[in-house]
């Protein structure tokens, strides 16, 4: 179920100047930081990308929804790690961005940290955003 504007706990906003060759800031100016394209799209690869700044944020908020779960099965993923690698590719729409997530759970049996991640992938708000319209391999 969509949540309403009086469900909402927390709003971000961020401002890009140029698009892809240019600036991003946040309105509180936490984060403000100079973007281009990678060098394999031909940019300069000066500045960060804004697939990586996706990954950045997939990669946190999945290692928050992974320690909801995690206390809510009453299991230990201390020391785990997420990581998020976001590829753009060409598709028939013109481009699209493609998910692999990974999790690194120490002490932890890989059965039981395969059903920690896809219970994470179920709670977590970037995959619940991006579900049915981009590929998401969780690892």
């Amino acid at each position: 179920m969509p949540i309403t504007q009086s469900d909402v706990l927390y709003t971000a906003v961020a401002t890009a100047e140029h698009g892809r060759d240019g600036r991003v800031a946040t309105d509180d100016g936490r984060l403000d930081v100079v973007v281009s394209p990678p060098k394999e799209m031909g940019g300069s690869g000066s500045g960060t990308n804004p697939e990586q700044l996706f990954a950045a944020g997939y990669s946190a908020c999945f290692q928050g929804a992974l320690g909801v779960v995690a206390r809510q099965e009453g299991a230990d993923v201390s020391g785990s790690t997420v990581t998020a690698k976001v590829g753009l590719g060409k598709n028939d729409d013109g481009f699209g961005i493609i998910v692999e997530i990974s999790a690194s759970i120490p002490n932890m049996d890989a059965a039981t940290a395969r059903d920690l991640v896809a219970k994470a992938h179920q709670v977590c708000p970037y995959s619940k955003a991006t579900r049915g319209d981009i590929t998401v391999t969780l690892v």
